[in-house]
């Protein structure tokens, strides 16, 4: 037998036999690598855009403004409203601001609360979008859009709400904070956890997932100790863009229903709140779904997946506890309560006593817990 015959029977006893599945990839255009931000003009362009509302916070306002430069006689407006959750009444203000403005797309420059506020104005409006990531939240790959409205967040899924062009430029993200980065990367790797065990897995994203889940890991330690790293900048870009592909492809489960449960309910910090729960649910979903939990482990280059993301979060001097962000301790049994209401997919069925223990370490700050 030749070498190549060995090779090839070796790899066909190796792999698991394939399964049926469903591929079904959202349409957008990703404009990807450094000094991309040139290209605004001719992306806004093609979509037609001629009078833009640049969306941005508060804190990014003049950044958002300096970008909107750049689309000269097109920028219309500018809205720096944008809130964590996305809070209805935000994009209600934001709806006066497009009529007022003859506004005809929208540019959300920043991270998940603009982009989420974009989703909003879009499916009201039906505006086109162009995203400008300024960190790794991955959210202006998906299809989804959280809302909150008298501190209950809603989500719903359509794939007109994919904005029509992101632009990824590594330049616009060697500023942010290490402290960010982390918790920014760290929620990004959230996606990419739970697409490996959603219930309509494929084979495509689940490369994406354990792909995007070891740049990040490589990319995060770097950008901690050399802020201005480029090719950890570029890493982390690349994982948060994988990572948020395999969120808008599959469907989420606990870890991404709890954390939406905690941060409209106690309006904790989103990408914080992912950082530290992350950890505890992969531990709760480890007997249910080995093979993702050895792909996470292979990923992240650790033998236990929930202990690997635990420690990665403590090496990035993350915070570990949910009362360290302002989560009240009677919410445990609020949010054991909550995100029990209503039935999802998830691995392993979700028990109240034991989604109240998972919560109790996470308001705690314990390692988390193999049950």
């Amino acid at each position: 037998m030749s070498r190549a015959s060995a090779d090839t029977q070796e790899v066909a006893c190796d792999a698991a036999p394939l399964g049926a599945f469903t591929y079904d990839a959202p349409q957008y255009r990703v404009v990807f690598g450094s000094g991309t931000l040139a290209r605004l003009g001719d992306e806004a362009d093609r979509l037609g855009i001629r009078h833009a509302l640049i969306l941005t916070t508060r804190h990014q306002r003049s950044e958002g403004e300096r970008i909107g430069g750049q689309l000269g006689s097109r920028f219309a407006a500018t809205f720096a409203n944008a809130e964590m959750h996305t809070p209805v009444e935000v994009t209600e203000a934001a709806v006066q601001v497009v009529e007022t403005n003859d506004i005809d797309g929208l540019i959300a420059v920043g991270g998940g609360s603009t982009v989420g506020l974009s989703k909003a104005l879009s499916a009201r409006t039906g505006l086109p979008q162009i995203a400008v990531p300024t960190t790794y939240a991955g959210s202006e790959m998906t299809p989804i859009l959280g809302e909150t409205r008298g501190g209950i967040k809603t989500t719903r899924r359509s794939r007109d709400l994919v904005p029509d062009t992101v632009i990824y430029d590594v330049d616009l993200t060697l500023g942010l904070p290490p402290d960010l980065s982390a918790t920014s990367g760290m929620n990004a790797i959230a996606h990419a956890v739970e697409a490996l065990y959603a219930f309509d897995a494929n084979p495509v994203t689940s490369l994406m997932a354990e792909e995007g889940i070891a740049a990040l890991a490589r990319a995060l330690p770097r950008i901690l100790d050399a802020p201005s790293d480029r090719a950890g900048r570029r890493d982390a870009l690349y994982g948060a863009w994988l990572c948020g592909t395999c969120l808008g492809a599959v469907g989420m489960s606990l870890h991404h229903k709890l954390c939406h449960v905690l941060g409209g309910s106690f309006d904790l910090p989103h990408a914080l709140t992912h950082a530290i729960v992350l950890p505890h649910v992969a531990a709760y979903n480890t007997p249910a779904a080995p093979e993702a939990m050895q792909r996470i482990a292979r990923a992240l280059g650790q033998p236990d997946a929930a202990l690997g993301l635990y420690d990665l979060a403590r090496r990035l001097n993350i915070p570990k506890r949910l009362a360290d962000i302002g989560m009240p301790h009677a919410g445990i049994a609020e949010a054991a309560d909550l995100a029990t209401r209503n039935p999802y997919a998830n691995p392993r069925p979700v028990d109240r006593a034991a989604l109240h223990g998972l919560i109790g370490r996470a308001w705690d700050g314990h390692p988390p817990l193999l049950q």
